[in-house]
């Protein structure tokens, strides 16, 4: 059991696995993983696992790519299966200006080396024959990205972090930290592990953790909806997955989940949950379902896929999702408190995590980040926004769904 390493990263989800696996990587393995349960047991046991190189701000192309390399990388290198099903997806154009900020990416993505392509209204129903695409103006084809199955990607960057001299604690919930002239104490269940630097990387636990520290994070949970259909007909015939659906009219996300079809809610009013706390017992839990406020959206996603309107609803998932007041991650330092760093408030957690840890690993280990992206320093919001003020940013965030904004 680990008492004293150079480096301790709180919180075993995606983005810890992929912290542990890049500062491996970059030779700081004198480091372990503190998790209170499992592996993936926060909200990435639930998550979709979609991946993308389509991000909100061109430079977040960077950790969307990043990720996707990180999860083959680590398969690679452990063994252990990412399930990466390479589907491509389709975002599509509602509107004449949606379809003009996506022309604007093209030269991003020939700089990156990733296929890209601004498809039209008829080659986007060659791609997705089960689409209606008479009301939309055409859409951004990324035909390299996918999904994978969040657990595996979790484990491989974990196996692959240890098998370079990683060490990970399972089983060990943190219940305070205390800062020292040289280190810091990380005070557990089953007692204190000392560390030099501290990496947070506990979602929506970390807000609570800091507190004691006088540090004002300003991150909070929402419900978010997953719906699996039963089998839609057709799909079994087919050589190729479908490409996944990204859509802001419907403020969706669409893709197949076997036979059948996953669908991802942003809603127009989210729920928000644990505002005055995460509940003690909290562990690989899910919230009762509420379809009825989805409809609206969910009215829309037939519009778009008729088919869908005639499937059964065969699971529907309302877990947690973590939320920044601008909707991207916190990485890096944090002022005045020397060794202790972020890695948390990712609501694509999958579809950035892994390129997180490669930014994060390279900023701790070189004392600088390989990329330009000051977008997501941990910095950024100060010390003094209020909940209040936090929590009406994260409504807006949520309910824009897929709309880009418009300082691209």
């Amino acid at each position: 059991m680990q008492t004293d390493v150079e480096t301790a990263v709180i919180g075993g989800g995606i983005v810890g696995a992929s912290v542990l696996y890049w500062l491996a990587k970059l030779g700081m393995t004198d480091t372990v993983l503190i998790e209170r349960r499992e592996l993936t047991s926060g909200s990435t046991w639930h998550a979709a696992g979609n991946t993308t190189y389509f991000g909100p701000y061109p430079a977040m192309t960077r950790l969307f790519a990043g990720s996707i390399r990180t999860y083959q990388m680590a398969e690679a290198e452990s063994d252990h299966s990412i399930g990466f099903h390479q589907t491509g997806s389709l975002r599509l154009a509602a509107t004449e200006k949606e379809l003009a900020q996506f022309h604007r990416f093209k030269n991003t993505y020939a700089d990156l080396g990733i296929p890209y392509h601004i498809r039209t209204p008829s080659e986007v129903a060659a791609l997705h024959p089960y689409l209606d695409t008479s009301a939309i103006y055409g859409a951004a084809h990324t035909p390299t990205d996918g999904h994978v199955d969040p657990t595996g990607a979790t484990y491989a960057c974990a196996n692959a972090a240890r098998a370079m001299g990683a060490a990970i604690e399972r089983h060990r919930p943190v219940t305070g930290l205390k800062p020292t002239a040289d280190h810091w104490v990380v005070e557990t269940e089953k007692g204190a592990i000392t560390a030099k630097n501290v990496v947070i990387a506990a979602s929506f636990w970390a807000r609570e953790l800091l507190a004691p520290l006088g540090i004002n994070v300003p991150l909070y949970a929402t419900q978010h909806h997953e719906l699996i259909t039963e089998p839609l007909a057709g799909l079994d015939t087919r050589d190729t997955e479908l490409p996944a659906v990204r859509d802001s009219y419907a403020s969706c996300n669409v893709r197949q989940e076997g036979q059948g079809l996953l669908v991802g809610i942003y809603e127009s009013d989210p729920k928000f949950w644990g505002l005055d706390g995460i509940p003690k017992d909290f562990a690989e839990d899910l919230f009762p379902p509420e379809v009825d406020r989805l409809m609206p959206h969910l009215e829309r996603v037939i519009e778009r896929m008729p088919a869908f309107g005639e499937l059964g609803i065969k699971t529907v998932n309302n877990g947690p999702f973590c939320f920044t007041p601008d909707g991207l991650p916190m990485l890096g330092p944090l002022p005045d408190h020397s060794g202790l760093w972020m890695a948390s408030g990712f609501n694509v957690g999958i579809g950035t995590g892994g390129g997180s840890g490669e930014y994060l690993a390279h900023w701790m280990v070189n004392g600088q980040p390989h990329i330009d992206l000051p977008a997501v320093h941990a910095d950024r919001f100060g010390n003094d926004i209020s909940q209040a003020q936090a929590i009406t940013a994260i409504q807006s965030v949520y309910a824009r769904g897929y709309t880009l904004p418009d300082a691209i």
